[in-house]
């Protein structure tokens, strides 16, 4: 967890965030800051709007009404290459992973380098997937398909793929889903180490109480659309707020 934010400034900003699905009102008003350097946990119950979020902060979903603004530049208003240069910015860790079974370790790290607008020399991407799975612990794992990792691995390769790329921000999507209790540590603790090393801004959608105060710098309470409460893990954890307090029992 950052004890002290790199700066004072705002690289995520959303105001009035607003997405429905006919008469179900995912998120109604939702308001959310992210500064940089930091970590932002969105705690929230199953369905309550937590993955449909962060799929509008990285432009995947289109919200009904609302501003995000990330790294000064307002989303909404972006065409579709513009777009594709902002999210060379932001890496995105899916619940799944989303790795390609049919690739290897190495095309699937490549894969993100080769589909966006900017050209690498073969060196460099050799030189970057090297970094990235020495980052994650697997340096032996290049050649291998993802059906020959555990479910661990296969995690650490997917965040070795949300690095390739040197984003600024990252947007976990329920990171330890999935994974024993101890591969779920492991994967906490690489965050940590990941933010440390890469000084990353991150929102993280989470159910995992221990990656949750392991990680958070501030969290966010997402209850019926709107932001409803939002601290540090230990002053919500002492909160009497009945919904507040169901997250921490």
């Amino acid at each position: 967890m950052t004890e002290t934010l790199l700066h004072n400034d705002k690289v995520i900003s959303i105001h009035n965030l607003c997405k429905s699905f006919g008469d179900n009102k995912v998120l109604d008003g939702f308001n959310l800051e992210l500064n940089r350097g930091e970590t932002l946990v969105v705690l929230g119950r199953s369905g309550s709007g937590k993955s449909v979020l962060i799929k509008c902060i990285i432009g995947l979903m289109e919200p009904d009404a609302g501003e995000i603004n990330v790294l000064g530049q307002n989303m909404l208003s972006l065409d579709h290459e513009q777009l594709d240069r902002l999210r060379v910015q932001i890496g995105f860790l899916f619940q799944s992973n989303a790795l390609y079974d049919s690739m290897t370790v190495r095309e699937n790290l490549e894969f993100p380098m080769r589909r966006h607008w900017y050209k690498i020399s073969q060196e460099e991407t050799n030189s970057r997937i090297k970094e990235v799975l020495e980052n994650v612990g697997l340096p032996h794992t290049a050649d291998m398909v993802p059906a020959e990792l555990s479910g661990g691995m296969q995690k650490r390769i997917a965040l070795a793929r949300t690095l390739i790329l040197n984003p600024d921000i990252i947007l976990y999507d329920e990171p330890t889903t999935g994974l024993d209790p101890i591969t779920g540590r492991e994967i906490t603790n690489l965050m940590g180490e990941i933010q440390d090393k890469y000084k990353t801004s991150a929102i993280v959608i989470s159910h995992d109480m221990r990656c949750v105060k392991a990680t958070a710098d501030k969290i966010i309470v997402l209850l019926n659309g709107k932001c409803y409460a939002q601290g540090t893990f230990d002053e919500l954890k002492s909160s009497n707020d009945k919904n507040i307090k169901q997250f921490f029992e």
